[in-house]
């Protein structure tokens, strides 16, 4: 079964966030299970500069707002893992530096529309025509906004009706808040027609909705989390797309991500200290050492320290966290945040830094290596999400023996176990999960916490089921691949 991947980040070209490591370590899942996946990438300057040697395979039509005479090719080249990478070379929409979506002032690039139409006209075209080596697609794979476009190119362009065989579609929602909206006039220059302009196609409030094109027009959906396939289906997180979602529930799935085990697994970590296995927990302590000193914290082994990895904003509970901090130091705790977003929370914790100087330490960037060294050296990870489609951090945390304290949303809610008497007595849990998404109730699990952490035989039980829990992609590339079998279908499927 061949089956094109197309994704806006991966990771290592380029990353903002999880869907940059879904999209490095799923493919590999899948061709293990014998399935033969590639990917298709904008060719931004961190993709081919990563790239092993490049070549064209093909050269691409005149593709949605291009500047006339600007190139536009298709570059294949064997990327991590030896997996089939495809590159959208095409200057003028990709070749810029920094955030792949934003300019440097923070707000977004005026032509997004542009660029990841183009994205998506090019994967279109891969799915009749092929690569120009002769590979075309079985399906493909769209993931979040920026490929919602490609099963309406499939559907509405002119261009594909003639007589090829059309691929299946399966369109990921990675967080439905972040949707693509752009003004009704991007129809024409995006070459689509004008009466898809409607609330049953691509309309959202006013607007054209990358998004929404995705939910509408592919012949399966999935969501990153079996609750949050659940959630999203509701007015609260729906996001105004509850209806459309609740209209293709029959064809709506909820697979919970992975991580790739071999990038994160405490007993080989390059970027780590001291390496450990779930019989060497002792050997944590020089992780956390570490830590402290990373983060100018005071080097206290009896300290229950409190990590915190994440994109700094409210849908990430960060001023939860923030209003938190009083009652942690009150509990002899300390703090290490590492992570960027929003400018007032970034202050926030700045202001508490300098407040509690070597109790609560602060690194805004993005740090790969330094993100490794917290799951590895705290005692606890904070994840207080009001929203959560799955989550990846909680996930490493399980990994490193770091006991996750998460609120009962999403991915969340399906990868950690609450640490309660039953669950304690059958050697269940592995990590806090708070009874309501607000600040008493966090206050009440970091409290359990404490109280846990204080009973030292009993914190390392949790740790050592917490780092034996399955958080590979075996099972749920199992469940893809099985959703791909579900779509071999006849080639007109598409053009009816």
């Amino acid at each position: 079964m061949r089956i094109l991947f197309v994704a806006s980040e991966c990771f290592p070209y380029v990353k903002t966030g999880g869907l940059a490591d879904v999209a490095a370590s799923l493919p590999p899942a899948l061709r293990a299970l014998g399935a033969d996946v590639r990917l298709l990438l904008p060719g931004y300057p961190g993709v081919l500069d990563r790239l092993r040697v490049m070549r064209t395979v093909r050269s691409l039509p005149a593709l949605p707002g291009l500047p006339d005479g600007a190139r536009a090719r298709l570059l294949g080249s064997l990327g991590e893992d030896d997996l089939t990478v495809y590159a959208l070379d095409a200057p003028a929409f990709f070749a810029r530096e920094g955030n792949p979506y934003q300019r440097p002032d923070g707000r977004d690039w005026p032509d997004n529309h542009l660029r990841f139409a183009a994205l998506c006209r090019t994967a279109a075209l891969m799915g009749l025509e092929g690569d120009g080596d002769g590979w075309v697609p079985d399906i493909i794979h769209g993931h979040d906004w920026q490929a919602g476009l490609v099963p309406a190119y499939l559907r509405h362009a002119g261009w594909v009706f003639d007589g090829k065989p059309v691929p299946g579609t399966v369109f990921t929602i990675h967080n439905l808040a972040f949707q693509g909206l752009f003004p009704p006039d991007v129809l024409r220059p995006l070459g689509l027609p004008s009466d898809t302009f409607t609330h049953e196609e691509l309309e959202y409030y006013g607007k054209v909705g990358f998004l929404k094109a995705g939910l509408v027009y592919s012949d399966r959906l999935t969501t990153v989390s079996p609750t949050y396939a659940h959630e999203i289906q509701g007015w609260e997180m729906g996001f105004g797309l509850d209806g459309v979602l609740r209209r293709r529930a029959n064809v709506l799935s909820g697979i919970l991500n992975g991580i790739d085990l071999r990038h994160w697994d405490p007993a080989t970590d390059p970027f780590i200290t001291q390496r450990y296995d779930s019989g060497q927990l002792d050997r944590r302590a020089a992780n956390k050492a570490d830590l402290q000193r990373a983060f100018g914290l005071e080097v206290r082994p009896d300290a229950l320290l409190f990590g915190v990895v994440s994109r700094l904003t409210h849908q990430k509970g960060i001023d939860l966290i923030v209003q938190a901090l009083p009652r942690i130091m009150g509990l002899g705790g300390q703090v290490a945040v590492l992570g960027t977003g929003s400018a007032e929370l970034e202050q926030a914790l700045a202001d508490a830094s300098a407040d509690h100087k070597g109790r609560v330490g602060l690194r805004l960037a993005y740090d790969e290596g330094l993100s490794h060294r917290v799951q590895a050296g705290a005692d606890v990870l904070m994840v207080p999400s009001r929203f959560e489609p799955c989550g990846l951090t909680q996930m490493y945390a399980l990994r490193y023996g770091t006991l996750p304290l998460v609120t009962p949303v999403g991915g969340l809610a399906d990868t950690v176990a609450d640490v309660t008497e039953a669950a304690l007595a059958h050697r269940t849990a592995t990590g806090f999960v708070t009874d309501a998404v607000d600040l008493p109730a966090l206050l009440r699990a970091v409290e359990r916490a404490a109280g846990l952490y204080r009973h030292g035989e009993l914190w390392r039980q949790v740790q050592r089921t917490a780092m034996g829990r399955d958080v590979g992609w075996e099972a749920s590339a199992q469940a893809y691949l099985g959703l791909y079998t579900s779509l071999q279908v006849d080639s007109t499927s598409m053009s009816q």
